[in-house]
């Protein structure tokens, strides 16, 4: 691994993680926010990786995400690089847990420094926000990244439209001067989310933006910067990336950062750890428009309101319905005499809300949780890098799947102890290996595999391979589930 000759490349930085709460019941710790499918069919993290493409000379776009989300972000990124951007690469920094911006960004830094030198310029990007106007965010970004080559770290600041208590705040001084062309301005200090009397004196003042959560820097800027306010933080970063050597995956540009050294990290953001600690900070207004899509309202904006204020997403019927929001993935929403109501319908779990109210969400998710259901964190249909499965019926003893097997894609080889399964093709072709025996399958063909029999699915043709999957037995969990072989290096039980 050596560092580019290119002196100040600009890497994009895309920061993936969290659960999205605030969205239930569409985003759920199994597919937070930035893989929810907004009304025009791109998902969050899909135009957050097209925006980075779009600015000039990006070789290189970095993701850092767990490690449970890596396929899902590879899968979109694959879908606009195939529309224009074939040459850009992807790396991409596997998380075991959750540790807050800070860590992100300081590993993010030291794979920077290595792969393109001290003096690339990383644009830290959140993978959840949405901004339109992607011409004007490429010339802001160019503003922060000659800020950022003149020693500056740079972060973004949103001209409030109101005293909003959701955010953070940013106070602006003077223009930066001297030893850069570019537009910014000092930054002053940085403010937790006030409460209302608060911000609206803030927005009053005028000297107050948003805190948009994105930064510009080069790499050893902050990294220098980290060692004077986090040294704790810096000296356990370099300790991680160490430890880390071993797992670099280089034809896939892939680290998967080790859990032992990872997991001491502290939970900081890079706000508390650097940006309000550190003496150059400059803060470069944004002239694009910001959305950080942080509740359903936010959501429900994105559709076109009718004649009554009415908000439809999927298929519903109204009658005396007013500035209400309704939601569908697969059936029909009858409403009558609602006004202000929030209704998002799926699968298996419905939302009913007062549109002044959806920010307790959260509360509501922490009590399913509390009393075990499934659906606080977990989809129906569940995404894997192979495909998707999604659980038709559950019942006593017995579960019934539709199992989608992407062309090419393999499950992997591997056992059950407590439950047989029956296969059945409905569309596609099936490459099965079933005990000792190896099978080809066509569209209504079937197999049964008892329980202990080592087995394999795999889809050699084309198209999409459709089964429907009749799992029996006493104990029908995830996680009784053998695995001998997997091509996506997923856990494996030593081979004898």
């Amino acid at each position: 691994m050596t560092a580019s000759t290119t002196a100040s490349a600009l890497i994009p930085i895309i920061l993936s993680g969290g659960a999205g709460t605030r969205l239930w019941p569409i985003s759920r710790e199994s597919s937070p926010k930035p893989f929810i499918q907004l009304p025009d069919g791109q998902s969050l993290i899909e135009k957050t990786y097209r925006r980075a493409l779009s600015l000039e000379g990006v070789k290189e776009v970095l993701t850092v995400t767990n490690r449970d989300y890596y396929f899902r972000c590879k899968d979109e990124f694959e879908m606009a690089a195939r529309e224009g951007h074939p040459d850009c690469q992807n790396g991409f920094l596997l998380e075991p847990v959750g540790r807050n911006t800070a860590p992100a960004i300081a590993l993010a830094a030291l794979y920077v420094q290595l792969q393109h030198g001290p003096d690339a310029v990383m644009l830290v990007l959140a993978s959840d926000h949405l901004i339109n106007d992607v011409a004007t965010f490429d010339r802001d970004a160019a503003q922060a990244a000659a800020l950022a080559r003149a020693g500056w770290l740079v972060t973004f600041g949103i001209r409030p439209s109101g005293p909003e208590t959701g955010f953070g705040y940013l106070q602006a001084g003077a223009p930066v001067t001297g030893d850069v062309a570019s537009p910014g301005l000092k930054a002053l200090r940085f403010v937790e989310k006030p409460d209302r009397e608060t911000a609206r004196g803030y927005v009053e003042d005028g000297s107050y933006f948003w805190n948009a959560g994105m930064f510009c820097f080069t790499a050893s800027t902050f990294l220098a910067t980290l060692a004077q306010t986090a040294p704790d933080l810096h000296r356990s970063a370099l300790a991680c990336w160490e430890a880390a050597q071993g797992a670099w995956d280089v034809s896939r540009r892939l680290i998967e950062l080790p859990r032992a050294e990872f997991a001491v990290l502290p939970d900081i953001s890079v706000d508390y750890a650097v940006m309000e600690k550190a003496d150059r900070v400059a803060i470069v207004p944004a002239n694009f428009d910001w959305n950080d899509i942080g509740s359903w309202n936010a959501i429900a904006d994105l559709t076109p309101a009718d004649a009554d204020g009415n908000r439809i997403q999927g298929e519903a019927v109204t009658h005396h319905v007013t500035n209400t929001y309704l939601h569908s993935e697969t059936r029909v929403i009858g409403a009558i005499g609602l006004a202000d109501i929030m209704v998002v319908d799926t699968p298996d779990a419905v939302l009913v809300a007062h549109r002044s109210q959806v920010q307790d969400i959260k509360i509501l998710v922490n009590q399913l949780k509390s009393r075990g259901f499934d659906a606080a964190t977990q989809h129906r249909t569940a995404s894997r890098p192979w495909g998707t499965y999604t659980v038709l019926e559950d019942g006593p003893r017995f579960k019934i799947k539709r199992i989608e097997v992407k062309p090419g894609a393999a499950l992997s080889l591997q056992m059950h102890y407590h439950r047989a399964e029956h296969w059945i093709v409905v569309a596609g072709t099936a490459k099965v290996i079933n005990g000792g025996s190896e099978l080809l399958l066509l569209t209504n063909e079937s197999t049964f595999i008892p329980a202990g029999h080592k087995h394999r699915l795999e889809n050699p043709g084309v198209i999409p391979l459709v089964m429907i999957e009749v799992q029996s037995g006493d104990y029908l969990g995830e996680d009784d589930i053998v695995r001998f072989e997997d091509i996506y290096r997923r856990a494996v039980v030593p081979q004898a």
